[in-house]
């Protein structure tokens, strides 16, 4: 910032020279400013999701197959019929198959410990970019369901600062088998509005 206009404005308005008291304040109060002005983005304080990322989340995965006794059970992958069998929150993995069954406290520690996994590569895959709480909880859920963080257009885009065009890219993900799902249609779009609400 040039500040010699400042002060020669200020001096016009004054119809004096200044004192080096009022310079200092002047220049203090400019360091402000430009401090400010520097970083319009806050970065996330704590780079965990917040309790609305967990809410959009679980809206989006649900916790289907719950039987009569109280069990959840395992159930294929909606666009191919078949693996990756999933269970609760969206829980996929090795140690699930067709045959298992959990408890909804079982479902809710995998739902906890996959957050946490999912958001500490979203830390790891913007860096330390500039990042709100809606960004990050829109990001951990959109790798929660996609896995893509690392090698997603929105990931690049929105470490150089492009936090529109890397909104735009969320609805580039709503395929599954082959065809666009209007589920992921919908969550997507949400993931979006999340980024851009700042949060």
């Amino acid at each position: 910032m040039q500040r010699k206009p400042i002060f020669d404005l200020v001096r016009r308005l004054l119809g004096r020279g200044l004192r080096q008291s009022e310079v200092t304040a002047l220049d203090r109060a400019l360091d402000a400013v430009e401090n400010v002005s520097q970083d319009p983005v806050p970065p996330v304080p704590s780079l965990r999701v917040s309790a609305a990322g967990v809410q959009l989340i679980k809206r989006f995965e649900g916790c289907a197959r719950k039987r009569p006794d109280g069990l959840i059970e395992a159930y294929p992958d909606p666009a191919t019929g078949h693996e990756p069998w999933t269970i609760g929150w969206g829980a996929t993995g090795p140690d699930i198959g067709q045959a298992t069954v959990w408890t909804q406290a079982q479902c809710d520690a995998r739902l906890e410990s996959d957050i946490g996994r999912h958001a500490s590569d979203v830390r790891k895959a913007i860096g330390d970019s500039p990042t709100t709480q809606g960004q990050f909880d829109a990001l951990v859920s959109f790798h929660y369901n996609t896995g893509a963080i690392g090698r997603a257009t929105l990931t690049h885009l929105h470490r150089a600062g492009k936090f529109d065009a890397a909104a735009d890219e969320f609805l580039r993900w709503t395929r599954g088998g082959g065809r666009v799902l209007q589920g992921l249609v919908r969550r997507r779009r949400s993931e979006a509005l999340l980024y851009r609400s700042g949060g």
